[in-house]
Formats: structure tokens, C-alpha cells, sequence
């Protein structure tokens, strides 16, 4: 029922778009106004991306999306409204497009986050999938009842039909029936450092930066199919708009078509295959649309088209949907939707150029070039991932420190130090183990880490982490040991000598203020607010 509701809305999307072309063809006859309706519905991307993706982690998900799925209605009905009240102008209608776009920019990360908590894991490719068919079916049928609309109505019927689309989807998020979340103790998370939190952990996570540079280099080359395609139905094959929606109808089938078939895919090929064979295919098609003339071979191509661009895009939305632990989702999901807008947008204006000065047929070949020497990034920028790699649940919890006093939530930073021995010979292994735990502690959020020897005693080595303020420190305490953090501190563990476990301090820092009496503090000093000898944190 969600997807029903998802793909009426979509629909309505659709019908809104061609609308507000039709709308703002009749108010003016400036291209750049006419332009700016795609720009207005754009910009929000790439204002709202990265805050709309730490919202989404921070707040409950359902409020959210039933917030975004009424602000859209609303801005939709006041776009009905201003059509029907004859008071439209170009710029009152840009205005309300950029806030439509408004919600939809922030409602995207959570309605994508929102997939794997609705579904089991095992379903997750079929569920994005079938996400995809909503999409482009919407795609396929929404321009052309939007045209019937406003053909035998007005623009403003369009507008009135996509505000009363989205009360299906928050009627179904309302009754949404969620699995109840562990309560956190600890107060909301401030939105500029979750904002901060989702770049580090992206930063320091090998698989989400290996999605997110092969993203942007897909998208990159494939954006010249969407920048150049209504020039080439124009210019190059002499043929009428109508030419070009049906080009886009194939991609829409295709796309519905690799659908079906993706169970089997997943079954017989692994993801990097998967993505080399689609984007080799949609190279070809990108070749054939700048020189082949025949209509209905035109047609095939852009249906293996539509079938190449799902199985591409979805393969990397399951992969950056499952790669990372629910705390941090939504927020690496809007950093992959931010990264695949940008190849978007830089590749149009780039394979833009390339077409002005070389002609459609040789940037279309350069961008299917790019497309296949982009497939060489496989050999080190692998999509695959252990499967135990894929299981964020906790393998234990964190041991709790025993404190001499319990500092307020706002106070530090904080430094956490484990103090290790380690025989000379077992240096060089030790520090490999070590090195991969901090990058782990600087992507669960620590803002700095480093590991020291003790000059006086070179088998003693120290390793330290630092957490912005202790409510920091006990939120990445609270969400426990990872698989494979718990693996490396067993590896570690076994280098370590000595009658004694790992001795394991916490330090908050001090900061001066003149109390009568008492001489100042140095700057920069710390205090130890806990001490433990035993597991290692």
C-alpha cells in the first residue's frame, strides 16, 4: 500500500512539472525564466542535502516524512490557489516551485531511509527496485496525463491533483506500524555536528567512498544521455517533442523491465559485474543515440538503456543503504544523493560544451569512452563487502568507566587513552591493527587520534582518541562495539605483554576560571575523571 501510495505521488510529481512548464510558457516567453522552473526545483538539493540527512537521523522519521509530505501538499494546493485565483506570475510561480523543492529535498533521505526498516535485508534490492518502477512508471504516464489535464482543464487542475496526491502517502505513514527503538538517555544531537559527524564517517569509511567515487563517475558520463538527448531528437534526427517522449517512455519500460529480472541478476552475478555489464550497455547506448537514425532500433537501445541506468543505480543505493550502521543512514544516503546530483550537474554543463564545440555524436562518444575507462575502477575501488561486514549490530557493549566525578554534559574535549606493551618484534603488526582502529574511532566520531611511544620506555605505547565533550564520548559509548572493531582489539589484545591488562584513561579538559585564592591553572590542562585497568574501550 505505501508503494501505491508512493507511486501516486509520484505521479502527481509529474503532472506538477509539465503544469508548471505549461504554466510559465503562457505567463512569459523568456527561456531563462522557462529555465530557471529546473533550477528552482533543483538548488534545494543542494541546500538541504546534507542538514535534511542529519534531521532524518536526529528526529523520528515518521514525523518527518509526515512534516515533508505536508509542506509539499500545501505549497502544491497554493500553487492551485494562485492558478485558479488568476493572480500567477513568473516569479511568485519560481517561488513556490523552489519551496515544493524545498520539501522534496528534505523528504528524500528519509523516505530512502526508511526502505530498510520496512523490509528484511534480504528483500532490500528488490524493494529499491521496485522504488525505481514507481519512479519511472510515474515517469512514463505522468507528463502525458498532466498534458490531458491541463489540455481539457488548466494548469491549476494539475497542481490541485498533485496536492491531493500526497495525502495517500502521509495516510499510509500515519498508520505505519514501526518496531520500537532503544531510548537514548542523551539529549538530541546538535544538527551542525551531525551534519559533521555524517562527512567524517563517510571520510573514514572504505566502502561508502568507494560508492561514492564510483557514483559520481557513472553519473558523470551518463548525465550527457539526459543534457543531450532533446537536442539530438531536435537537431540531429529532425524529429518532434512527441520522438522524445517516447524515448523516455523506453527508458521508463526498461527500467521496469531490469525490475523483474534483478532477482535473477543478483543470483547470477555479483555487484561489480552487475555494474560493469549495465554501464557497458549503457555506454553502447549512448553511442547509438549519436548515430543511429533507424526509429525503432532507437527505441530497443533506450529501453537497455532505462534497464542499465536501474541496475546501476540501484546497486548503489542498496549499497550505501546497507554498508552503514542505522545511526548515521540517512545521513550518508543525502551525502550519495549530494555526490550524484553533482555528477549530474557538472556533467551536463560539461558534455554541454563538449556538444557546442565538437558536435552531439562526438560528445556522446566521449561520454561512452568515459563511461568505459571508468570501468577500470574496479580493480581498486571494489562495491563488494563481506557479508559480516553488512551486520551493524553491536557485538558488545562498551565496559563503563568507573568516574570520580560525573562531568556535565557540555564539558571537554574529552582524550581517552589506552596504554599498551608491546615487544619490539610485534611493533610493526601492532601498528598496522592500530592504524585500522583509528580510523574506526575517527569514523564513530572521534575529531582526532594518534598513537605515541614512550621515549623512556619504547615498548610502552599509547594510543589516544579525542571526543568533542563528554555527552560526545558517551554517545559513541552507548552504541557499543562493532564487529569489526571487536575483531582488531583481539588481535591487539594478544600483542599486548605484561601481568596487566591495557590501562585505559579518561582526561577532560580544564579550563581556567579565577576563583579568590587559588592560583590559575595552566592552559590546556586536563584532569583524569576515570581509570580502568581491563577491557579495552
Amino acid at each position: 500500500m505505501l508503494w501505491i501510495a508512493s507511486f501516486v505521488s509520484n505521479v502527481g510529481t509529474w503532472m506538477q512539472n509539465v503544469g508548471a512548464v505549461g504554466l510559465m510558457t503562457e505567463l512569459t516567453a523568456s527561456p531563462v525564466l522557462v529555465a530557471l522552473l529546473q533550477t528552482a526545483s533543483a538548488l534545494p538539493v543542494f541546500l538541504l542535502s546534507l542538514p535534511a540527512g542529519a534531521l532524518a537521523d536526529l528526529l523520528d522519521r515518521r514525523k518527518l516524512l509526515i512534516l515533508t509530505q505536508t509542506w509539499m501538499a500545501l505549497v502544491a494546493l497554493l500553487l492551485a490557489g494562485m492558478a485558479f485565483g488568476g493572480f500567477a506570475s513568473p516569479w511568485l510561480l519560481l517561488s513556490l516551485t523552489f519551496l515544493l523543492g524545498l520539501g522534496g529535498a528534505l523528504n528524500n533521505p528519509v523516505w530512502q531511509s526508511v526502505t530498510p526498516q520496512v523490509v528484511p535485508p534480504a528483500e532490500l534490492p528488490q524493494a529499491i527496485a521496485l522504488n525505481s518502477v514507481s519512479f519511472n512508471l510515474a515517469r512514463a504516464l505522468g507528463p502525458a496525463l498532466g498534458g490531458l489535464v491541463i489540455g481539457y482543464f488548466s494548469a491549476g487542475a494539475a497542481f490541485l491533483l498533485n496536492g491531493i496526491s500526497f495525502l495517500g502517502t502521509i495516510y499510509m505513514v500515519y498508520r505505519w506500524q514501526r518496531q520500537p527503538q532503544p531510548a537514548s538517555t542523551l539529549a538530541t544531537e546538535r544538527l551542525v555536528m551531525a551534519m559533521r559527524g555524517g562527512l567524517r564517517y563517510a571520510r573514514f569509511s572504505p566502502p561508502v567512498q568507494r560508492i561514492l567515487l564510483r557514483g559520481a563517475a557513472f553519473t558523470f558520463g551518463g548525465s550527457a544521455l539526459f543534457a543531450l538527448m532533446p537536442a539530438v531528437v531536435a537537431q540531429r534526427l529532425l524529429r518532434p517533442t512527441s520522438f522524445y517522449s517516447l524515448l523516455l517512455t523506453c527508458m521508463g519500460l526498461g527500467a521496469v523491465l531490469a525490475a523483474v529480472l534483478l532477482p535473477r541478476l543478483n543470483r547470477r552475478l555479483n555487484i561489480d559485474n552487475r555494474v560493469a555489464l549495465a554501464t557497458a550497455v549503457f555506454a553502447g547506448g549512448l553511442l547509438g543515440l549519436g548515430y543511429v537514425d533507424a526509429p525503432w532500433l532507437l527505441y530497443g537501445l533506450l529501453a537497455l538503456v532505462g534497464m542499465a541506468w536501474m541496475l546501476v543505480l540501484n546497486s548503489f543505493s542498496v549499497g550505501v543503504q546497507t554498508v552503514v550502521p542505522r545511526w548515521v543512514q540517512a545521513r550518508t544516503i543525502s551525502i550519495y544523493l549530494l555526490v550524484i546530483q553533482g555528477g549530474m550537474a557538472l556533467g551536463s554543463v560539461v558534455w554541454g560544451a563538449v556538444a557546442e564545440r565538437a558536435g552531439l555524436p562526438l560528445a556522446l562518444a566521449g561520454s561512452a569512452i568515459w563511461l568505459l575507462l571508468s570501468l577500470l575502477l574496479v580493480r581498486r575501488y571494489s562495491l563488494q563487502t563481506p557479508p559480516e561486514a553488512l551486520d551493524h549490530t553491536p557485538a558488545r557493549q562498551r565496559p563503563e568507566p568507573v568516574l570520580a566525578e560525573e562531568p556535565a554534559p557540555a564539558e571537554g574535549p574529552v582524550i581517552t587513552t589506552t596504554t599498551y606493551r608491546v615487544a619490539p618484534e610485534n611493533r610493526p603488526a601492532f601498528t598496522y591493527y592500530m592504524e585500522q582502529l583509528g580510523r574506526i574511532r575517527r569514523r564513530e566520531g572521534a575529531i582526532g587520534w594518534g598513537l605515541y611511544a614512550d621515549l623512556a620506555d619504547p615498548d610502552r605505547l599509547m594510543e589516544y582518541f579525542l571526543s568533542e565533550s563528554w555527552e560526545e564520548y558517551l554517545r559513541q559509548h552507548q552504541r557499543g562495539v562493532g564487529r569489526e572493531e571487536a575483531e582488531l582489539k583481539v588481535s591487539l589484545r594478544r600483542l599486548h605483554e605484561g601481568p596487566e591488562p591495557p590501562h585505559v584513561s579518561h582526561l577532560l579538559a580544564q579550563h581556567h576560571h579565577p576563583v579568590s585564592g587559588h592560583p590559575p591553572m595552566p592552559p590546556g590542562s586536563t584532569r583524569l575523571v576515570a581509570s580502568t585497568a581491563g577491557e579495552v574501550t
